[in-house]
């Protein structure tokens, strides 16, 4: 198979220059490398556009995170695409060990991500996806101290530094563009998983990730509180209501304590002309899923010390983030924390 790798950017200058130089000295050279810019004024696309054999897709103006990724793809020659922020730099050997991860009925490839700054610190090793709505990051904040260190699988891989098969992004129609940025990569991994699709996690893959460098001025509280309700709409059955509901009242309590309530349930308002739609697509869904949403969302606490990825919890597979508790910016990515951000308004 061929890979190919698609950056999404928005306003990156300060970060792109650095990830271009990582995918130049990538051990498996890149079929294809494509910088998608979503209307950048600070010079970004120029500094790419200078870069011998990438190319330069304009968006015009800012789409979000989800567009720039489905253009990137669609114009990308390869079998695979690898979408990375701009605020990423990857190992030499990051995409030659994510393709051969890429096995029979392995729809996405996650990989080690650990903070830029301190390569110590985890900042992703897969995601996981709760039933009262909460995606995490196994290892969020954690020190890197090998606990991740085993090759899997796992719910789905963080966008910001993750490998596609092309044919099985197009067969479940791609990234939900109405999601902008923030949970579209959570929702791009739901639908492959209900679809029979494999995430393979690939632990010895390491990319150095800025974490939200490349979000710019945008709120990840109020874009991912707002998606958090699209997602569950389209997808979770009204059985799992109650967990839902006590995980939105726990995230609005907190925003109340942090004064922030008004704006939190702006979010929630601006989720509310999409949720027709989305509750029309659940018939769809659910009949062309090939796995039960039941197996792919399996039961797990949603309170108490279990919920929320706390320290004591960290050591078993499909724990996340370092902090619990419902609040917001615990490292929970449906919660407000740190989510692939390249095109953000």
């Amino acid at each position: 198979m061929t890979a190919a790798v698609v950056i999404p950017n928005h306003d990156g200058r300060r970060w792109i220059e650095g990830c271009l130089d990582s995918v130049a000295a990538q051990t498996l050279a890149p079929a294809d490398v494509v910088v998608v810019d979503n209307g950048s004024t600070d010079g970004s696309p120029a500094v790419a556009r200078a870069r011998e054999g990438v190319r330069v897709l304009e968006m015009g103006e800012n789409l979000g995170f989800a567009a720039a990724a489905n253009a990137g793809i669609a114009a990308a020659r390869a079998d695979a695409v690898a979408l990375v922020n701009t605020d990423v730099v990857l190992a030499p050997d990051w995409l030659e060990r994510m393709l051969a991860a890429l096995g029979e009925g392995v729809g996405s490839v996650a990989c080690k991500m650990v903070d830029l700054a301190d390569p110590g610190v985890l900042y992703d090793a897969g995601d996981v996806l709760r039933r009262d709505g909460a995606c995490e990051q196994r290892g969020r904040f954690a020190r890197d101290d090998g606990r991740f260190d085993a090759p899997g699988e796992v719910f789905a891989a963080c966008a910001g530094a993750a490998l596609y098969r092309r044919e099985a992004v197009e067969a479940v129609g791609g990234f939900d563009e109405r999601l902008f940025l923030y949970l579209e990569d959570v929702d791009l991994g739901l639908r492959l998983a209900l679809a029979g699709w494999r995430c393979a996690y690939e632990p010895r893959a390491v990319a150095r990730h800025a974490g939200e460098g490349s979000a710019g001025p945008a709120s990840p509280a109020w874009w991912a509180a707002r998606n958090t309700v699209l997602l569950a709409a389209r997808a979770f059955p009204a059985r799992w209501a109650g967990p839902f509901l006590y995980r939105q009242a726990a995230w609005a309590w907190h925003a109340a304590r942090e004064r922030r309530l008004r704006s939190h349930l702006r979010a929630l308002a601006a989720a509310v002309p999409l949720l027709p739609a989305m509750l029309r697509e659940r018939r769809a869904l659910r009949r062309s899923a090939r796995v039960a949403i039941e197996e792919v969302v399996p039961a797990r606490p949603y309170r108490g010390p279990a919920a929320g990825g706390h320290a004591e919890a960290l050591s078993r597979p499909g724990d996340g983030p370092r902090r619990g508790g419902p609040a917001p910016g615990d490292g929970s990515r449906a919660g407000g924390g740190p989510a692939p951000g390249d095109g953000s308004p």
